[in-house]
């Protein structure tokens, strides 16, 4: 069991669903308004999210599952694409029998949440997306040319490793899963029209020092109403974040800054009407 299981409370709820194929392995922590999370490339449920569990629990329901081939949701033949993803995700809250829920989704999981609210948006309330892209130049040019030369070698010895087998998936077959996980960001994709015509509310945010380029997260934010003086034209319902001092595997390492301001955006009606004079 990896280390990062003892600062996870016990679930409420666990189990496995059946969906599209797959057995997806999913827990639910706490009472209220349902949130749903979805993890980055190679993550786990604890791995990823024992540190913001805790905090969003207390006032909210809080689903997490482990995707395709992730954790304890084992690979079937089957492509790896966010639109499955985002199929098998729809098929989850179907199986827990909730309707619309906010969808919060980082890296990985922020393309899963974008395609949930484009190809499922009646079950989606707001949409969360950390260090997330919606077009593959999204990333800074570096971080495009790091995909093609990931492999398994990369990862001996690290927690992704450790934490793959520990969960009962043959150790064998841990090149594999680095292969077929990674080769979403090997293909080019663009989906900004679908994207810009989401209608629910978006929050958006990156690290000052994150893999996504801040021109990438700025479009989307003009389109949903951003690039104005809120004092003047009121606040567009969307909004954007970008956290000093923080990197792309930095940002779910920094909830004390991050979960009040998503909690605040998912939380408020806000105003969008210009002040009175």
């Amino acid at each position: 069991m990896d280390s990062t299981d003892s600062q996870l409370p016990k679930p409420h709820e666990s189990g496995y669903a059946d969906v599209n194929g797959l057995k997806m392995y999913y827990e639910v922590y706490g009472e209220g308004m349902p949130l749903i999370m979805v993890h980055d490339s190679f993550m786990t449920i604890p791995m990823n999210w024992a540190r913001i569990i805790p905090m969003l629990a207390k006032d909210r329901k809080v689903i997490v599952a482990e995707m395709q081939a992730h954790g304890r949701t084992k690979d079937i033949p089957r492509e790896f694409t966010y639109e499955n993803m985002a199929d098998d995700l729809s098929g989850l809250i179907t199986h827990l029998k909730l309707d619309s829920i906010d969808v919060l989704g980082y890296s990985m999981g922020a393309g899963v949440g974008f395609q949930m609210s484009i190809r499922h948006p009646e079950q989606v309330r707001r949409l969360v997306i950390l260090s997330g892209v919606y077009k593959s130049d999204g990333w800074w040019p570096e971080v495009e040319k790091s995909f093609e030369t990931m492999n398994a070698e990369m990862f001996v010895g690290s927690p992704i490793q450790k934490q793959y087998g520990s969960l009962g998936n043959d150790p064998a077959k841990f090149s594999a899963f680095i292969d077929k996980v990674i080769s979403i960001d090997r293909k080019t994709y663009d989906w900004s029209k679908e994207v810009k015509n989401i209608k629910v509310p978006i929050f958006m945010a990156i690290g000052d020092a994150d893999g996504v380029r801040y021109e990438h997260a700025l479009e989307l934010f003009r389109s949903k109403g951003g690039g104005k003086m809120g004092d003047i034209s009121g606040t567009p319902e969307s909004q954007l974040a970008i956290l000093p001092g923080t990197t792309h595997i930095g940002m779910i390492s920094r909830p004390d800054i991050l979960i009040p301001m998503v909690s605040s955006f998912l939380d408020s009606d806000l105003n969008t009407a210009p002040p009175t004079f």
